[in-house]
């Protein structure tokens, strides 16, 4: 009966799993290509809209941010890091969802916002969210919000360790930031195309 009860608990609990897996839309087929992936997903245009209207930063941007944190991928977390080398351990970081943003980070940018219900794994409170931080970077570290380059650097070291300088001795961090720079100008360069030629949905 025990044994019975656990099967069945385990079998619940891997349906969970599976429902809550399916429930978030797969990455875009073409990542590279910003018209090609509003094209498939239209609501993530105007989630991107929105966002630029209210905090002042690009789509492109934006979508340069998701695409280095999560590869657009809704429920993305860091690996596990392993116990005697084959148990999984704890994840490096609390990051998690599209914009792998940290649990302390999410709270605060919750209660600044009042956007309490905002969740990880929905694009639109993503980008939202890259959005307030880019404009939390303009206000406490004084970049631009037309500058990828540095906005990457002080959303991946926090706004203190950008102003300390941190990130200046991070060979890995240089390239990443300036792998985010080129996909944000090639994507703003797409949408500026595609809107000219109002290629949306075809």
């Amino acid at each position: 009966m025990v044994i019975r009860l656990a099967l069945f608990f385990a079998l619940l609990a891997a349906a969970a799993i599976l429902v809550a897996a399916c429930s978030h839309r797969a990455p875009p087929t073409q990542v590279q290509n910003a018209c090609s992936i509003f094209a498939q997903y239209p609501a993530w245009r105007r989630a991107t809209e929105r966002a630029e209207r209210r905090w002042g930063l690009s789509q492109g941007t934006q979508l340069a941010f998701v695409n280095r944190e999560s590869s657009f991928v809704a429920n993305a977390r860091p690996p596990r890091t392993r116990r005697l080398i084959v148990l999984p351990g704890p994840r490096a970081s609390s990051a998690h969802g599209y914009a792998q943003a940290l649990d302390g980070t999410w709270d605060w940018y919750r209660e600044q916002t009042g956007n309490r219900s905002a969740r990880r794994t929905n694009f639109a409170d993503a980008v939202d969210f890259i959005g307030w931080y880019a404009s939390m970077s303009q206000r406490l570290s004084r970049i631009s919000l037309d500058d990828p380059r540095n906005l990457y650097f002080a959303y991946h070291e926090g706004h203190t360790g950008y102003n300390r300088g941190t990130h200046n001795s991070k060979a890995w961090l240089q390239r990443a930031a300036s792998q985010v720079e080129a996909d944000a100008r090639r994507y703003d360069s797409q949408l500026r195309s595609c809107q000219r030629r109002s290629r949306w949905f075809r």
